[in-house]
């Protein structure tokens, strides 16, 4: 599972498709598929005031290693589908940021639950 993930001259560009008002704050999956794949991510926030943002950027600048100012909602200010940009990031660093994060995600869900593979 992955998320097209583009070079540009500013940084390393994704889509995501984010949830608020979730349970918790995490990787939730992907959304749709193909080239128009993006990455599915649950937020405790409400999307009101900027709310949703401000964590989506907290959540990223965390799962990939960068600081906050280093990660830039693109497109999609209001929309539930945003395109994200990572400032001085390859897509291959951010690629493995997220395959690392979402190998963790699996492996403590394994061992959360008794006899799950």
């Amino acid at each position: 599972m992955m998320v097209p993930i583009r070079d540009t001259s500013a940084g390393a560009s994704f889509t995501v498709r984010v949830v608020p008002r979730s349970s918790r704050t995490a990787i939730a999956g992907l959304f749709g598929e193909g080239k128009d794949a993006a990455l599915k991510i649950a937020l405790q926030a409400p999307a009101v005031e900027g709310r949703a943002n401000a964590a989506l950027i907290e959540f990223l600048a965390d799962l990939l290693g960068s600081s906050r100012s280093a990660i830039e909602i693109a497109g999609g200010q209001h929309a539930r589908t945003k395109t994200i940009l990572v400032r001085g990031r390859k897509a291959a660093e951010v690629s493995a940021a997220i395959e690392k994060a979402l190998a963790a995600d699996r492996q403590s869900a394994s061992t959360a639950r008794p006899g799950a593979e």
